[in-house]
């Protein structure tokens, strides 16, 4: 059955038609059930929302989603909302991945090397007694508290062994080449 997806990407992808690429495949497929997603992902909106009209703005887009797929390009990792839409993803319980699709030819048919991994610049940590989540983010060079979202509630109280422990996402989730992985013929098991 397919998925409605949520993408979490750097603009610039966009611009570059790399992001483009993925989102869009379904429409060489003869079914759109073949592609496993129906795409919930929002376009940037104009420069001057304010970051509360943002926040709601994504909130409201992932609504109804169960997974987020990252398309990371080179920038991905140090956008503000990249990081935002992957913890609200996180707080929601969708399933997330990363996609790299740097090997996609942009618009002047160049490739580029693989970005960094935002998985990796983002961490969390159960709190002493399991029952929320603090998450941290990378910044030159130091772990901070993430601003834009407060420690949250848990579902589900998180097992003594884990609690008070630090995790990178990295270690969390997947991350796939759209190129190397023949992605064209593969997302829709890799959002299954």
């Amino acid at each position: 059955m397919a998925k409605r997806v949520f993408f979490s990407f750097h603009y610039q992808d966009v611009i570059d038609f790399r992001a483009n690429v993925v989102r869009n495949h379904w429409l060489t497929k003869p079914d759109r059930k073949d592609a496993g997603f129906f795409d919930a992902s929002i376009w940037e909106k104009a420069k001057r929302t304010s970051p509360l009209a943002l926040k709601r703005l994504i909130n409201g887009e992932l609504q109804g989603t169960t997974v987020t797929t990252v398309l990371i390009g080179s920038g991905t990792y140090a956008r503000r909302w990249v990081r935002y839409e992957i913890i609200k993803s996180m707080e929601k319980g969708n399933q997330i991945l990363g996609v790299h699709i740097n090997g996609i030819k942009d618009k002047n048919q160049r490739t580029r090397r693989l970005g960094p991994n935002p998985f990796a610049c983002l961490g969390y940590k159960y709190s002493d007694d399991g029952k929320k989540l603090h998450v941290y983010e990378l910044k030159n060079g130091k772990w901070v508290q993430y601003q834009d979202l407060a420690p949250y509630t848990l579902k589900t109280v998180a097992p003594p062994p884990k609690r008070g422990k630090f995790y990178k996402l990295s270690s969390d989730y997947k991350i796939y080449d759209w190129v190397k992985d023949d992605g064209y013929s593969s997302f829709a098991k890799w959002v299954e």
